[in-house]
C-alpha cells in the first residue's frame, strides 16, 4: 500500500455574493463607501466584495460559509461592517495555523465607475485581513448592458483565496 500523499502547502477557496441595488442605503464595497444615489440591500452594510471574499476565505479552511458564522438572522450583524467580519475571518484562519496567501476578486457593477476607488479597496481589505495590499487584487467589470447587473438592478462579486501555513513573522 502507498503512503498517503503528502498534504498540500495551501488551500484554495472560491467565492461569490449578489446584492440588489437600492435607494436610501449606501454603497460599500471593499470597506470604501462609494458615493452613488443606491446602495446595496442587505441584513450587515451589503458590501458584497467583503462577503465574497470572506466566503472564499471560508472555504479554503473548509469552514462553512458567511451565513454560517454571521446569520442575516441575528441581531448582531444588523448593519454589521463587513471588514469586522473579514477581520473575525482572519482570527479564525490564525487559530487554525493559516493565513492569507493571495485573493483575487472582480466586483461587477454597471454603476458607478469603481476604478478610482480599487486601491483604497485594497488597501481596507487587506488591513482587515491582517495581510499586505499585494496580496489583495481587486478588479472591476460591467455587465455590458445584459442581465441584473447590466441593468444596473445589483452588483455581484467573485473571489478566490489562497490560504497557506502561517509561519513565524509573517503579518499574512
Amino acid at each position: 500500500m502507498p503512503p498517503p500523499p503528502e498534504p498540500l502547502p495551501f488551500r484554495l477557496g472560491q467565492g461569490c455574493d449578489v446584492h440588489r441595488l437600492v435607494p436610501g442605503r449606501r454603497l460599500i464595497l471593499g470597506g470604501v463607501e462609494i458615493p452613488h444615489p443606491m446602495g446595496l440591500e442587505g441584513h450587515s452594510d451589503a458590501d458584497a466584495l467583503a462577503h465574497a471574499i470572506g466566503d472564499a476565505l471560508l472555504g479554503a479552511a473548509g469552514l462553512g460559509d458567511l451565513g454560517t458564522h454571521f446569520p442575516d438572522t441575528d441581531p448582531r450583524f444588523k448593519d454589521a461592517n463587513s471588514l469586522n467580519l473579514l477581520a473575525a475571518i482572519g482570527a479564525m484562519l490564525a487559530e487554525r495555523g493559516w493565513g492569507v496567501g493571495q485573493v483575487d476578486a472582480t466586483v461587477l457593477a454597471e454603476a458607478p465607475r469603481l476604478a478610482p476607488y480599487v486601491t483604497r479597496m485594497r488597501e481596507r481589505l487587506a488591513e482587515a485581513l491582517g495581510c499586505p495590499p499585494e496580496s489583495v487584487n481587486v478588479k472591476a467589470a460591467t455587465g455590458e448592458g445584459l442581465g441584473f447587473v447590466g441593468r444596473a438592478e445589483g452588483i455581484a462579486a467573485l473571489a478566490v483565496a489562497v490560504i497557506i501555513p502561517r509561519t513565524r513573522g509573517r503579518a499574512g
